[in-house]
């Protein structure tokens, strides 16, 4: 950690950060000793779907990147800003905290710094903008996953609900992230009432929230929001039997049952940490430690190959994508091609011209994958109608002429350029968006 001297009155004020944040540097000249209210920098950026939150945040724009400004309470700041950069070396997704603020003059609140999540969605701006299907299965089991990895990581949140969670498209899923720690306590493991109290305090705020939406009449008439609240218990408790619980097993079925087990806890995205077998009556009883880890194979898997950062589902969907180019080439060319050049080849030939495609004014509406990936949604249903592979070239033009205009631009959050210099919203209609729509980063 690193303390840096900011010019003062009569106490110098200090901005306290964690390495590597050189690209941050310019943010040391922003108007510490001013309230955030009466910021009127230059580099304040606007950002849409506003929410509530409880206390002033600001956004500023330095150095290509977007950062979340929020006053509170300096014993507040730094604890929230040590809870999120643990959150973040145990791979559990959340906002990512560059810095806090503190000795400000005239016994000002302490500000806490994060860097802005692009292409996000609040619950309420997925609500709003429907595509399909309502989003509530999706977002509930977003939302019970991230609380599985906080559980898991010792980490009792206190304050579970869709307003202090931000989420990504993810290939048609959603990927949830954790805004908001000021409440939170870690632990090295929980308790099972400490478990139970974040679940059940999670099932009356969620629902609560969706009778917000219902009185804005932007909640589907079919979707009930005590029910919601009762499923996302269920669910919860599904997945954490499943990635807990002990089962004797006969000694002929062990090895075949242990791959069993040990696989549909790598499919639900989490590793195992320790396996232990212990002799039982008619059989072993295994025990499995679930080790909590960043999600997950499938984006490694990605990355390693073509140097693309995405969501799980997306590199998915991608990886099978590139494993059909492969066979596609191999066909083509009647020799066996490596997986490295056919994943090379699969991103200068075809995902590059796609995004390269991507008009300007319409790249904020979705990030580059999840475009990909519709794309490949779209041609599917091209050629089901053509009754002919129409090749991914058409299917790019007919997305982009005629479905991605279509998508409302308020459906992920994106910084904007501010065209003047507004004082800050109170906490009482505080901003949201992109750093939480409750909290705000």
């Amino acid at each position: 950690m690193t303390e840096r001297l900011v010019e003062g009155t009569w106490r110098a004020m200090r901005f306290v950060f964690s390495p590597p944040a050189e690209s941050a540097a310019g943010l040391l000249t922003l108007p510490w000793r001013e309230p955030l209210t009466e910021w009127t920098d230059d580099r304040l950026v606007e950002i849409r779907q506003r929410g509530l939150s409880r206390h002033v945040v600001r956004f500023v724009a330095e150095g290509g990147l977007v950062y979340a400004v929020k006053e509170l309470h300096e014993r507040l700041a730094r604890r929230e800003y040590r809870l999120l950069a643990r959150l973040r070396e145990l791979g559990v997704p959340s906002v990512a905290p560059l810095g806090v603020v503190i000795d400000r003059p005239d016994g000002q609140d302490a500000m806490l710094v994060t860097e802005f999540l692009e292409h996000s969605s609040s619950y309420r701006a997925l609500f709003a903008n429907p595509r399909g299907s309502h989003p509530t299965g999706r977002l509930i089991d977003a939302l019970v996953e991230l609380l599985v990895r906080l559980h898991l990581a010792g980490f009792m949140w206190g304050d579970c609900s869709l307003s202090n969670t931000l989420f990504r498209l993810d290939a048609g899923a959603f990927a949830a992230y954790l805004v908001d720690a000021e409440t939170a306590e870690l632990h090295p493991s929980l308790t099972n009432g400490q478990r139970g109290y974040d679940v059940d305090f999670a099932r009356e705020r969620i629902a609560g929230e969706l009778f917000d939406l219902q009185a804005a009449a932007t909640l589907p008439a079919d979707v009930d929001p005590f029910e919601v609240g009762d499923e996302v218990v269920r669910r919860y408790e599904g997945l954490w039997h499943e990635l807990t619980s002990e089962e004797t097993m006969p000694a002929e079925e062990q090895r075949f049952r242990l791959g069993e087990r040990l696989r549909r806890i790598n499919e639900l995205g989490f590793d195992v940490d320790e396996v232990e077998l212990v002799d039982a009556d008619g059989g072993s009883r295994l025990k499995v430690r679930t080790r909590v880890a960043e999600p997950g194979h499938q984006r490694r898997a990605l990355f390693a190959r073509t140097g693309l950062d995405v969501q799980e589902n997306q590199a998915r969907r991608l990886l099978n994508d590139i494993a059909g180019y492969r066979g596609y080439l191999e066909q083509e060319e009647s020799r066996p091609v490596p997986d490295v050049v056919a994943a090379n080849r699969w991103l200068t030939e075809i995902y590059e011209p796609v995004v390269e495609a991507i008009p300007e004014e319409l790249r904020s509406r979705l990030d580059e994958a999840e475009v990909f990936h519709e794309i490949l949604e779209h041609r599917w249903f091209l050629s089901e109608a053509a009754g002919h592979d129409i090749g991914t070239a058409a299917a790019t033009t007919d997305y982009l002429t005629n479905v991605l205009p279509q998508i409302p631009d308020e459906l992920t959050v994106t910084a904007l350029p501010r065209p003047r210099a507004d004082a800050a919203r109170t906490s009482d209609t505080g901003p949201a968006g992109g750093a939480a729509p409750d909290d705000t980063q």
